[in-house]
């Protein structure tokens, strides 16, 4: 899961260039859009998709068979991707009526996990019911951060609300690490930050040595559909996407 406290700090363009650089790494992934925003399934390339998560989550809310595989899980270039929608949305106002809805989500994904050597999920940068499946379905979170003043706030609520989790709902749940994103290393302010980040997580998380820098070349891929894989493979940010998938399947098992 690659999760977040707010929008716009590099979630969806994390979860999207993860995947194609562990795919690099020989890896089998699957990547689910699970935010009503729907920016991952626009960054690869779907507009209008036929079967997305939302329907699955509709399905399973109303106790009906899930299609076949082949209907919503969609494929570009060697990576697999669950698409969404706004419908979504309505899936978010309908989970606060159901039992057992933190578990909804993990009731779909449970059956690939034989398929797939790594499902990354995409959520919405908000911690309502959605999150919470997202936490219930997965093994680890990526938290992305933006090292920018004010970073921090919100992300002791975000590990507490993971640790609320873990303790009732997913004991599996742990956070991979802290990734930080938009990075520009020679401002002061984001050296300050991140030396912050240091001393306050110093053995208790994992801060990820690979940060990713702020470029245009990551916007520019986004609007052309196309990870950093193959639009500009020897970026700085495209290496440190590898780089951060390394450590990812370096921690199999």
């Amino acid at each position: 899961m690659v999760g977040a406290m707010k929008g716009g700090i590099g979630k969806t363009v994390t979860a999207f260039n993860l995947e194609y650089s562990l795919q690099k790494c020989g890896r089998k992934v699957l990547t689910v859009d699970f935010d009503p925003q729907s920016n991952l399934t626009t960054c690869f390339g779907v507009e209008d998709a036929d079967v997305t998560v939302g329907d699955l989550m509709m399905n399973v809310i109303g106790d009906e068979d899930l299609p076949n595989e082949g209907e919503y899980i969609r494929e570009r270039n060697g990576v697999d991707f669950i698409p969404s929608s706004m419908q979504l949305s309505a899936v978010d106002a309908k989970l606060r009526l159901e039992m057992g809805a933190e578990r909804m989500l993990a009731a779909i994904l449970e059956p690939l996990r034989e398929e797939y050597d790594y499902i990354l999920i995409d959520t919405c940068p908000s911690l309502g019911a959605l999150n919470i499946n997202a936490m219930a379905a997965a093994d680890e979170v990526i938290v992305t951060v933006n090292p920018q003043l004010l970073a921090m706030m919100g992300l002791q609520d975000f590990l507490k609300t993971v640790r609320k989790i873990r303790n009732r709902i997913n004991s599996r749940l742990n956070v991979a690490g802290i990734l930080l994103t938009m990075c520009d290393a020679r401002t002061v302010l984001c050296r300050t930050v991140m030396e912050q980040m240091q001393e306050t997580f110093q053995g208790q998380l994992r801060i990820f040595g690979s940060r990713i820098p702020n470029t245009v070349k990551v916007g520019e891929s986004v609007y052309y559909s196309e990870p950093l894989t193959e639009y500009v493979p020897e970026s700085n940010a495209c290496r440190a996407y590898e780089e951060l998938a390394k450590k990812v399947a370096a921690n199999e098992g």
